[in-house]
């Protein structure tokens, strides 16, 4: 195995003194191979943002250590920011008297874009993230959503080589976030490595291939997109509605099912939710037998949801 393009050892983190400190880092250690997406998850407040700005050299770390493809944060600052952008988002950090072009152009002189590809790349840009047609336009007049697609390409302007995505998506409306999402996919699939954190869980399902989980300000989870999904403890959920009489269902229920939730008896009729820990071949037998005496009318099945793997890790599950 390579150099990885993140390695984080031992880092830590702390902001005031005494009575005052608060330790927001506790010796965090991971590492991210090149070419990969890892979702960077936890509570407000666990540390997430503090990671990503020691990463993008913002922020000096209180003990340890944290390199991009070898290059120290601390020691070669130059160096780490000309291989990786970083997104933080929001509506400040654009110049709002200035055009979405001329933010594009004053970053990427600021980064060491040429001016042959910058004029190239801004262009390409903007039209990648839908502000061609608004590209002259002051960024003040700009909404929120349309802010945050102009941090984006001045994000991917350098063509960095990693890319650290602070709340990506926060402020775009559902078809922006997918347009959003499939510009990071096509940067992973040219290489580039993704840091991301996002409250936004689908930008995790759609993009992550490893999730990192962070609380109280240290990695309590390093799993793979699979794994971290079936922690939630099952694997799908099948709903099922019916008329008529309900089903009597056997206590206890055929291993690899739970009852989620139940209803009968109401004016539409009847439904009963399970949740089905594994998928294999009995799945479907057993369900045959359980409604087989009964008036089927609908079956819908849905996959664990990320959010309640989530809930479960971090102790919200109730």
């Amino acid at each position: 195995m390579g150099q990885p393009a993140i390695e984080v050892d031992r880092l830590s983190r702390t902001f005031g003194t005494g009575s005052t400190r608060v330790d927001a880092l506790a010796e965090v250690s991971f590492r991210v191979e090149e070419g990969t997406v890892v979702a960077l998850l936890g509570p407000n407040g666990a540390g997430k943002t503090t990671i990503t700005k020691i990463l993008a050299t913002l922020l000096l770390p209180s003990e340890g250590t944290a390199r991009l493809f070898g290059h120290d944060v601390v020691h070669d600052t130059g160096g780490c920011r000309r291989l990786a952008s970083v997104v933080f988002g929001g509506e400040s950090g654009l110049y709002p008297q200035l055009s979405a072009r001329d933010n594009l152009r004053f970053f990427g002189m600021l980064a060491g874009v040429g001016r042959r590809e910058m004029r190239e790349r801004v262009p390409a840009l903007l039209a990648q993230v839908g502000l061609d047609a608004v590209a002259d336009r002051r960024v003040e007049s700009y909404s929120k959503g349309m802010k945050q697609r102009l941090h984006i390409a001045i994000g991917f302007l350098p063509r960095p080589r990693i890319l650290l995505l602070d709340e990506p998506t926060v402020g775009l409306d559902p078809v922006e976030a997918d347009r959003l999402r499939s510009a990071i996919g096509a940067a992973r699939d040219d290489g580039v490595t993704v840091l991301l954190t996002s409250h936004y869980l689908l930008d995790v399902e759609r993009l992550a291939d490893r999730v990192l989980l962070l609380q109280h300000g240290a990695i309590t989870e390093d799993l793979s997109l699979a794994e971290f999904a079936r922690r939630a403890g099952y694997a799908a959920a099948v709903t099922v509605k019916g008329a008529g009489t309900a089903p009597q269902l056997p206590n206890p229920l055929p291993d690899g099912f739970a009852l989620a939730d139940e209803h009968r008896g109401n004016p539409d009729g009847w439904v009963v939710t399970l949740r089905i820990m594994d998928w294999d071949h009995r799945v479907f037998a057993h369900l045959a037998t359980l409604f087989d005496d009964v008036d089927v009318e609908d079956v819908q099945v849905r996959e664990v949801r990320l959010e309640e793997a989530f809930a479960q890790l971090t102790g919200d599950g109730g």
